[in-house]
């Protein structure tokens, strides 16, 4: 499967953006959709997931009220509603897709490319 990133860009803080990651495959109910990012110099972090099917959502503590991930089933896509961004939030987002949900990068077998966010002050 390939994943397809793309909404990133740079905005001031405060402001808002809506990620896509659209699956070139069936994404299926077992499936986990998740978004990590890696800011420059940093290890990459889980920010959010999906389980497909229930559609049951997972969060980072630092983006919890701020972010939404979403899914539409009809394009294989999801989606991270990221508002109030902050300049920390400056990062390569990236997209990926796994069997179980996990915050660890490293169970995940498919990536998408990533789009990158920056927030100025």
């Amino acid at each position: 499967v390939q994943l397809q990133a793309s909404g990133g860009g740079l905005v001031q803080a405060g402001g808002s953006l809506r990620l896509s990651c659209a699956a070139s495959e069936r994404t299926f109910s077992s499936h986990v959709m998740t978004w990590f990012r890696q800011a420059p110099g940093k290890e990459r972090e889980f920010v959010a997931a999906l389980r497909w099917g229930v559609q049951n959502t997972y969060y980072a503590d630092s983006v919890k009220g701020r972010f939404t991930i979403s899914g539409d089933k009809a394009k294989n896509t999801v989606y991270l509603e990221i508002n109030d961004l902050k300049p920390e939030d400056t990062a390569v987002y990236y997209c990926a897709r796994g069997n179980s949900y996990s915050r660890s990068p490293s169970t995940y077998a498919y990536w998408g490319r990533g789009t990158l966010v920056t927030v100025s002050s």
